[in-house]
């Protein structure tokens, strides 16, 4: 019995084994330590954010050495094993795999980041974190107006980067053009409208212009892109029925529905200050007296 306890605990394996959780359990303890008490001295969410990660991934790393390390010595005879059986694990776990790339070419491609608001397999919302397979995002719209928060938390395979487009609302160009259109009536003064339109949204949104114009200049040394207009605009279509001004503006891509509220309340104030000369269009129903009818009544004999 003494023997067979003996045998059991000089066993080279189960010292190795006994090695590896220790191990582990030290360089853990090492990288929760290091959060708590270094990581709490970091300002900023997103350096916070960004040291919490390196250092968990640095202890995955630590993992993976002490692992190689204690078993190097037995990793040449489980050579011919992983070749077989790594063909198998590859076709089970193909979208793991497809997720673990997608992470690498979210880190190193700059596809987003934390904190860029993206639409990204038909969901948009604000990036919460990256993980090696999975992209939380903080999901807005759906049965919310505008581009506010709904509450739901999303969470997106990386491989989806491969998949589906990927589209940045706050990456190297953090504005958007937006557009407000107003009808008002044939016969109003559209000099005016056209006015105070463009001085509404020189007012509201103008001091996005070289904001905007300074971040296009960037773009435009990075990429190839043509030159913009990225201040306040006005055109004007016609139809059968109305006279319609459409007001083109820069806006910050979380500031589309605060915005387009303080430019229609202007849009308002002023028009209904124009003294008549403005009118909006309004739906109307006119009632028509019916014509009057002469029955001829004969009597035939």
């Amino acid at each position: 019995m003494n023997d067979t306890i003996e045998s059991y605990l000089f066993d080279p394996t189960v010292g190795k084994i006994s090695t590896i959780i220790i191990g582990v359990a030290v360089i853990w303890l090492l990288v929760r330590v290091i959060q708590r008490n270094l990581l709490s001295r970091i300002q900023g969410n997103d350096n916070h954010y960004r040291a919490k990660k390196i250092s968990n991934y640095a202890g995955y790393f630590l993992t993976i050495v002490l692992i190689t390390v204690v078993f190097s010595d037995k990793l040449g005879g489980f050579t011919v094993a992983l070749g077989v059986a790594g063909a198998g694990i590859a076709f089970a776990l193909q979208e793991v795999i497809a997720s673990f790339a997608g992470w690498l070419a979210i880190m190193f491609g700059d596809f987003y980041k934390t904190g860029d608001r993206v639409q990204l397999g038909g969901i948009k919302g604000d990036v919460m974190d990256i993980g090696v397979l999975r992209t939380t995002i903080m999901e807005t719209g759906e049965w919310v107006d505008g581009d506010l928060y709904n509450g739901r938390i999303v969470l997106i395979a990386n491989s989806y980067v491969f998949k589906e487009p990927v589209f940045n609302y706050s990456g190297d160009f953090p504005f958007l053009w937006d557009e407000i259109k107003v009808q008002i009536q044939y016969g109003s003064d559209y000099d005016m409208a056209r006015e105070l339109l463009l001085e509404i949204g020189n007012k509201v949104a103008g001091d996005l212009s070289d904001l905007s114009k300074l971040q296009w200049g960037h773009l435009q040394n990075k990429f190839r892109l043509e030159e913009a207009k990225t201040d306040a605009m006005v055109s004007l279509v016609i139809n059968e029925n109305f006279v319609e001004f459409t007001l083109r503006y820069v806006v910050g891509y979380k500031k589309r529905r605060a915005t387009k509220t303080e430019l229609f309340t202007q849009i308002l104030k002023a028009f209904e200050s124009s003294n008549g000369a403005i009118k909006f269009v309004t739906a109307t129903l006119q009632l028509v007296e019916a014509p009057d009818f002469n029955v001829n009544m004969k009597r035939e004999r």
